[in-house]
């Protein structure tokens, strides 16, 4: 759990979405996926048994708690950090799982989606990251089908950032806005999906999907200026429960 710990420490100082200050890393080419364990010794876990994303099937029914959402309405700020559009949470937003509150971090957003869902992908996906006091990290993840705009991300992408560029909220974006009206979920283990890929996080994935509207989609791309999807990893042993 000790690199889950200090992923959580560079999420608070440097305010990206887990990007590391090691080794520089992309979505393609020699710094690509398939070669983030071999960039730097502090990416190892990127070639481990339990990483992320997976492809979600087989599932267990597990009979599982619901999640106790405790979000606050408004956001902090939202950046650009060249491999995602991050929105910062403000304080006093958290989620209880297994009994733990752990504080919403940050949300932000993938096209297309990294999980899939009984070999489906969706247009994008969103990740609330989440900490406990120990460091501990939860994501819940959202699927994002086409469809009706988002106002959330109306309001987001208005003040839609460069790259390298942070910006104070101006309009009140709500956590809550992410999420699907019917909250039941797929639970399993995995990791960060971007280096230094660390294990030991609680995956939560929302099974009903929200919508964006097709420009809104192909505004994020047009300031990322590529995919940012990790391909699917080799699920192993992991029980996925439902």
């Amino acid at each position: 759990m000790k690199r889950a710990v200090i992923a959580v420490g560079l999420l608070l100082s440097s305010g990206m979405a887990f990007c590391s200050d090691g080794a520089a890393w992309d979505y393609s080419g020699a710094a690509g996926p398939e070669n983030w364990a071999k960039l730097s010794p502090e990416y190892g876990a990127c070639a481990g048994s339990n990483q992320s994303p997976i492809n979600l099937s087989g599932f267990i029914d597990a009979k599982l708690e619901p999640i106790a959402f405790a979000y606050n309405a408004g956001s902090a700020e939202i950046l650009n950090n060249g491999h995602t559009v991050q929105i910062n949470a403000q304080t006093g937003s958290s989620i209880v799982v297994d009994g733990i509150q752990f504080e919403l971090k940050q949300f932000h957003f993938h096209v297309p989606s990294e999980n899939l869902i009984k070999g489906k992908s969706f247009p994008m996906e969103g990740h609330l990251v989440h900490a406990d006091k120990n460091g501990n990290l939860a994501v819940v993840a959202v699927m994002v089908t086409e469809g009706e705009a988002s106002k959330a991300l109306e309001k987001a992408w208005a003040q839609l950032p460069k790259k390298g560029e942070k910006l104070a909220l101006t309009a009140d974006i709500s956590p809550l806005e992410i999420l699907p009206e019917n909250r039941d979920y797929y639970r399993f283990n995995g990791s960060l999906t971007t280096p230094p890929c660390s294990e030991g996080v609680r995956w939560l994935v929302m099974k009903q999907p929200i919508t964006a509207s097709k420009a809104q989609i192909e505004q994020f791309l047009q300031v990322i200026h590529h995919h940012n999807n990790r391909p699917v990893q080799a699920v192993n042993a992991r029980p996925v429960l439902e």
